[in-house]
């Protein structure tokens, strides 16, 4: 799918929660949880979606220096960050996050995906663009449009080469 196609499908999607937030929800935002062993195991929306950033910001790198098995990984790993939130948080203050985690997963990210599989660096800008611009149509359309994702400027891991091959 083309960065614009993937564009429409956002914001296709910010329009489609304006309904979906008036109708009744079955699903409630989960309880305050209690302090026990289980729950400091479980990670809050806010800090599933800090290790998102950082792997979005990886894959960046990764890709933008060739390194396709590291880009390929950081994808994965934002998949399963994905699946985290989808099963812990399948509304978040009165949103249901599927339909606006499905533009992401199963528009982006396969094209992407794709991309990397083929190595074309030019298409990899242009696919993680459109994955970064996925991600803000779901801030948006979640209340949190004053979170915007952007390409990282600088490397924010000194201590991990991002070149490809064993050092």
């Amino acid at each position: 799918m083309r960065f614009h196609g993937v564009i429409a499908v956002a914001a296709a999607a910010v329009l489609a929660v304006g309904p979906m937030q008036a109708a009744p929800m079955h699903h409630h935002a989960a309880p305050p949880r209690a302090k026990t062993a289980a729950a400091a195991q479980t990670s809050g929306l806010g800090e599933i979606m800090s290790l998102q950033q950082m792997r979005h910001s990886k894959l960046w790198f990764a890709g933008s220096a060739g390194n396709w098995p590291l880009a390929d990984y950081e994808l994965d790993e934002l998949k399963e960050g994905f699946d985290d939130v989808h099963r812990q948080f399948p509304v978040h203050d009165g949103i249901r996050l599927a339909p606006l985690l499905e533009v992401i997963e199963k528009a982006a990210m396969p094209d992407l995906a794709k991309t990397i599989a083929t190595r074309d660096a030019a298409k990899f800008a242009q696919g993680f663009d459109a994955l970064t611009a996925a991600c803000n149509g779901c801030h948006q359309s979640t209340k949190h449009g004053f979170i915007v994702i952007q390409r990282p400027t600088s490397l924010p891991y000194t201590n991990q080469s991002f070149a490809p091959g064993p050092r």
